[in-house]
């Protein structure tokens, strides 16, 4: 049987994330192209992004609740497939209405198969490490999609793009068939049986997920137009594909970094920090005139999310072990990421990109509220909830 323990099955669910957080790597690709290729404006082309998006999180908050009972390989090897067929089939398509209905067939069910992912890293013997080894495999994956992806839409068209991603989710589906994990580390199941017995969640968890929630919407609001906001202030094309393919190289770093980095920092601590960090991106990048500013921020960006929500996926695996919060991993992630592209769309072309910077600023001072909020010691919380 394969297990979170077994190589077969972590990298199964290595495949598996980087398939399912497709998004969080190619946003600023997926929007540049649907107003580039498609002549989609900016508030239609985020508003795709945001249907796929929106189809993940019902797919999330449908299956988590679930999660103890869900065949996960099932599950993961269906959702990546049909993800895969409707992203080929979008590849030939130009409408709106058909591109949207496509997207929120993709977005459904490559939420199903990444709930299920994410509920079988949280059951693992240590989900902080087992999420900091998915999330690197995210940055080879990014590197990959960079270096290649770009250059092949330049030859070949925008239609090329859907057609990578339903090559990315076959590969999943395939992956998946063959080596996803069924069943738990022994010692990670005894430990979460208790949990799954308890219906409610710990209060501070909801603080948590409403606060990653924040950051998700940072993330996609602002990443959705990184490569926009470059090609406005007059960069060079070529130069900002090589901060994209420089963000790559430098997300490689933080999810080894939060591993190594376990039981020297205080989580509480590193998602109190988080948002700020964001936030002061954020600004750097849409305020900027100057390309070395933005290009410093922009290289960086990402890894504030990967870190920060590695510390935050290992933290609340230890308030709630059962994995069904954390199989709501992409609703709460994509909650807000599925508002971003919409909301950074509408208020790019309502105000410019400045806007986007103190959008930010609001968001973070809700997340940084929410994290207070947890606690020092959660394992405290765990056995009070349990009790």
């Amino acid at each position: 049987m394969i297990t979170t323990a077994s190589r077969r099955g972590r990298l199964a669910l290595m495949v598996a994330h980087c398939a399912g957080m497709l998004d969080l790597v190619a946003l600023p690709v997926w929007v540049g192209t649907l107003m580039a290729h498609h002549r989609f404006d900016p508030q239609q082309a985020g508003g795709l992004a945001t249907i796929f998006l929106v189809g993940a999180v019902l797919a999330s908050v449908a299956l988590a609740p679930r999660f103890g009972r869900l065949p996960r390989r099932r599950v993961a090897t269906a959702g990546f497939g049909l993800a895969a067929l409707a992203f080929f089939a979008a590849s030939s398509q130009s409408g709106f209405g058909a591109m949207a209905a496509l997207h929120a067939l993709a977005g459904l069910s490559a939420g199903a198969a990444l709930s299920v992912t994410h509920g079988t890293i949280a059951r693992a013997a240590n989900p902080h490490r087992l999420f900091a080894l998915v999330g690197a495999a995210l940055g080879v994956f990014a590197i990959a999609f960079f270096a290649t992806v770009p250059p092949l839409l330049a030859a070949r068209g925008g239609p090329m793009l859907f057609r990578v991603f339903a090559v990315v989710m076959g590969v999943a589906a395939a992956v998946a068939l063959l080596a996803f994990p069924q069943q738990d580390a022994p010692a990670a199941a005894q430990a979460a049986a208790p949990a799954e017995r308890a219906v409610p969640f710990p209060r501070a968890v909801w603080f948590g997920i409403v606060g990653i929630g924040g950051m998700g919407l940072v993330q996609a609001m602002t990443f959705a137009f990184l490569e926009r906001v470059g090609a406005a202030r007059g960069f060079e094309a070529s130069a900002v594909a090589a901060v994209l393919v420089a963000m790559s190289g430098v997300n490689l770093a933080p999810a080894p970094l939060a591993a190594l980095l376990q039981r020297r920092l205080d989580a509480r601590a590193v998602l109190l920090a988080g948002p700020v960090l964001q936030a002061l991106g954020v600004a750097a990048i849409m305020l900027s005139t100057a390309f070395m500013p933005y290009a410093a921020a922009a290289a960086v960006f990402a890894a504030v999310m990967i870190f920060t929500h590695t510390f935050a996926f290992g933290l609340l695996a230890r308030l709630e072990s059962s994995g069904r919060a954390l199989a709501a991993t992409p609703a709460m992630v994509m909650t807000g990421a599925a508002i971003g592209p919409i909301l950074g769309g509408t208020l790019v072309k309502a105000f410019g990109y400045g806007s986007l910077a103190l959008a930010a600023a609001v968001v973070a001072v809700v997340s940084v509220g929410c994290f207070r909020q947890l606690p020092s010691r959660p394992a405290a919380v765990a056995r009070e909830v349990l009790a």
